[in-house]
């Protein structure tokens, strides 16, 4: 998933965020998808998937309000029904789509923003013609071109009262085109910054019932603007009380209240235009870039730059919030995984971590760290987060935090418990300047099944020194804890800076690295064992392998070698050349994951130490450098059918890149992907059922019953229960659903079911068997009553008596019906 996106609606409705009766869902643009989320519930209960680019605007579709447009940079608007989950049309524009706008008056066509051909950052205004047709995929080429020079924002474009005129903003120029009579009036501010005043527009929103619009200024004024169809007498008015720009507007549905919000994180209510009726919540968190009005006015959504939507009610009451992933200024603590949640732990808002549950998309909670009252100025050095570890159980937790000073930082060592009864981590011990210079790295040493008597913390600075911390019994008997952490080693090699280290999977041998030199010590007595240099270049990763390749360490270097020591020869195993920005072991696995950066992209390598060929390759795996990765342990191994992907069977790898996008790579197909599988729809328990589901349900029911009854096992059909596609033609409405030719293949394909192979001659003798069936019915319960005696003790004990075969049956039951009784004269 990547950042989420709050796209703005027609009517200067924000259609991105939209809370509608009766069931109240809210749906908004997340990274490639669009997010369906029950207001009442406060869960995730649909995921519209299909887009290939980051989805930029949508919108409910004013005649159908069951039903939903979007667009995307992959040039595609898509009409979904949401409800369902299903893509009932997609319409290909072809070129890259900044925004949307659907209007009740327009049936057949939308408006979209788009770039102009043959110049940079230039935009315009087109109407996309929707063609009617019978298939899914249909073209939408016929544009013709409303507003030239309009801004890429979709809150700079609104569209007036009964969708009879548009308005654009951009810089200090604002435009209104009126449908009708085709004329286009163009209003100019002035660019001169007088008193500290910036006329310059930031958004635009038009007002519902007359003809007014009102306008966001960057210094924080509200401009009124009126009686605009003449080009020379048009009036406007002015509301004040952000210091800052306004980042968006919103009306109410009559039109009686104008919404505004900032920087200053507040969300203002302006009662019938007057600068002194106004009202006030504050203290929401953050600044706020988007607003948007339920269609039935109740409800109010804000989105805020820290990724969270405030629901908000009618009466200003705060009434919930969506807290996605935080993006942070800079994530300095890498991304790392609690063993407790197997939540992503990075930074959150300042001085805070978060934890980021990746099931459900949402932030757990926040754990105030540097626990200081953090002041948004610029220029101010203040103290953050830098580093973050924890112990193999998620019972101890280290952070490192550091002032923004370069030469002479302050820092501090804290380690934290995580207590069952409060479910949180409380301060267990402070260490004022651990080290003489800022933290490079840390780590615990991975003993799990050893307790916390063996817990030992590592830490490398730039002071030329790595140290070892570990826990001591507190002798003051009026201290609050039982335990605390001193330093009881400090190691250094040649006064080299330290910058990595790691234990072993037994915690045996700790790795640190000293610039261009790898040194391996023994965690028990602290000697130095052996070194590894490989020059010219500094460390930039070192990890140990796991499981059976656990004598191997590997390390990446800044001049773009790869390298593998055997731990056992002390010889350099095998290199690579490869500038490997992110090296990332699998804690469940052998496998390592690589990560390069090379003519402005990022590519994938995973392999396992012990072989000098990887087991995946993926180039360009994204245009983004990516910084970070992690390994996030699965509740159960996937079923992966791909030998390439079964590196991913046990844990999912995770990216983040330099623009805080969070990625993942999926190891399902795509058949899989386009069907909405769906936890999407949400529960599916409480959505309504089609009759033939009901009736289909109703009979295996009374099946499994009968079987039940008569001592018969209950036999599931585990493919056909796991199949999406059954799932969707039984779940989904006949009238939303694709072309059969769109689910023929996927739908037979689940059907079938693997048979065991039977050679010809039990077939053939199966066939006779049944002719003769009717001839000897006597000698076939003797046989079956034979088959299902108990197992003979010789059995038990390991003597296997020969059973008969099929063939060696019939030839006995012919040898049955034969007559002897010739046999008696002798």
């Amino acid at each position: 998933p990547r950042g989420l996106r709050l796209p703005r609606g027609a009517r200067a409705s924000w259609a991105g965020v939209t809370a509608f009766p009766p069931r109240r869902y809210l749906l908004y643009a997340s990274g490639d998808f669009v997010k369906v989320h029950s207001v009442n519930t406060e869960e995730t209960v649909g995921l519209l998937c299909g887009h290939a680019d980051l989805v930029t605007d949508i919108q409910l579709n004013p005649h159908n309000h069951m039903q939903l447009y979007s667009s995307s940079l992959d040039g595609t608007i898509k009409l979904w029904d949401f409800m369902d989950g299903i893509p009932i049309k997609t319409f290909t524009v072809g070129s890259r789509l900044l925004a949307l706008y659907a209007l009740a008056s327009a049936e057949d066509s939308v408006f979209v923003v788009i770039p102009k051909k043959g110049e940079r950052d230039t935009f315009q205004l087109v109407s996309v013609k929707l063609t009617k047709g019978a298939g899914q995929d249909l073209e939408g080429k016929e544009l013709s071109v409303v507003l030239d020079g309009v801004g890429a924002s979709p809150k700079q474009i609104a569209f007036g009262r009964e969708d009879s005129y548009v308005v654009s903003v951009k810089d200090v120029n604002l435009q209104v085109y009126f449908f009708k009579r085709k004329l286009l009036n163009r209003f100019s501010l002035s660019t001169a910054k007088t008193k500290g005043g910036d006329n310059r527009f930031s958004c635009v929103v038009c007002h519902p019932k007359e003809d007014c619009i009102a306008t966001g200024h960057a210094d924080g004024k509200i401009r009124l603007w009126r009686n605009f169809h003449h080009k020379k007498a048009y009036t406007y008015s002015a509301l004040h009380w952000h210091h800052d720009i306004v980042m968006d507007l919103a009306y109410s549905l009559e039109g009686t209240r104008l919404l505004s919000g900032g920087v200053e994180s507040v969300l203002v209510q302006w009662h019938n235009e007057s600068s002194c009726q106004k009202d006030f919540l504050p203290r929401l968190g953050s600044p706020i870039e988007c607003i948007s009005m339920s269609s039935d006015g109740v409800l109010c959504c804000t989105l805020h730059t820290d990724n969270r939507i405030t629901i908000i009610n009618s009466n200003l009451r705060f009434s919930r919030s969506i807290q996605g992933l935080i993006k942070s200024r800079d994530v300095k603590t890498g991304l790392v995984v609690d063993p407790r949640t197997k939540a992503l732990v990075l930074n959150g808002e300042p001085g805070h971590l978060q934890f980021y549950s990746l099931q459900s998309d949402q932030q757990l909670f926040s754990l105030d760290i540097v626990q200081r009252q953090y002041i948004h100025q610029a220029g101010l050095k203040q103290s953050d987060l830098v580093k973050v570890a924890f112990s193999a159980r998620g019972t101890w937790l280290a952070t490192v935090e550091e002032s923004e000073e370069v030469a002479d930082p302050e820092l501090q060592l804290k380690l934290w418990f995580y207590s069952e009864e409060t479910q949180s981590f409380a301060l267990n011990t402070r260490i004022n300047t651990p080290h003489d210079n800022h933290i490079t790295d840390m780590c615990f040493r991975d003993m799990d099944e050893l307790g916390d008597d063996s817990l030992i913390l590592v830490t490398t600075g730039r002071d030329c020194v790595f140290k070892v911390w570990v826990m001591v019994g507190d002798s003051d008997p009026e201290a609050h804890q039982s335990v605390s952490w001193s330093c009881d080693f400090v190691g250094s090699y040649h006064n080299y800076q330290a910058t990595n280290c790691c234990f072993s999977e037994d915690g045996s041998l700790l790795a640190v690295s000293f610039e261009e030199t790898v040194t391996v010590w023994d965690s028990l007595t602290w000697d130095l064992k052996c070194t590894f240099c490989h020059p010219p270049g500094n460390i930039r990763n070192i990890c140990f392998g796991r499981l059976t390749c656990s004598k191997y360490l590997i390390g990446a270097t800044d001049y773009g070698f790869l390298c593998c020591w055997n731990l056992l020869t002390c010889a350099l195993e095998w290199s690579a050349h490869l500038n490997v920005v992110v090296l990332q072991p699998d804690p469940l696995s052998e496998h390592i994951a690589a990560v390069s950066w090379l003519s402005k992209e990022s590519s994938l390598f995973v392999f396992k130490p012990s072989e000098p060929w990887p087991v995946y390759i993926q180039r360009n795996l994204c245009k983004e450098k990516i910084l970070l990765a992690a390994f996030v342990p699965r509740d159960e191994p996937e079923m992966i059918s791909s030998e390439k992907y079964l590196w991913l069977r046990k844990s999912q790898l995770f990216f983040l890149t330099d623009t805080q996008e969070l990625m993942t790579l999926s190891a399902k197909s795509l058949e899989e992907r386009l069907t909405p599988s769906s936890k999407q729809l949400a529960v599916e328990e409480s959505l309504p059922v089609t009759p033939f589901s009901v009736l289909l349900g109703k009979h295996r029911r009374q099946q499994a019953q009968e079987d039940t009854d008569l001592g018969k096992p209950v036999v599931h059909n585990r493919q056909e229960q796991a199949s999406p596609a059954v799932k969707e033609l039984l779940h989904t409405p006949a009238h939303v659903l694709p072309s059969a030719s769109f689910l023929c293949t996927i739908f037979i394909n689940s059907l079938l079911i693997s048979k065991e192979n039977k050679s010809a001659e039990e077939v053939a003798d199966e066939v006779e068997m049944e002719s003769e069936k009717a001839e000897d019915e006597s000698d076939e319960e003797d046989v079956t009553a034979m088959e299902q005696e108990d197992t003979s003790p010789m059995e038990l004990l390991g003597e296997m008596t020969c059973k008969l075969s099929k063939s060696q049956e019939k030839e006995l039951r012919k040898i049955r019906k034969m007559d002897y009784s010739w046999l008696s004269a002798f």
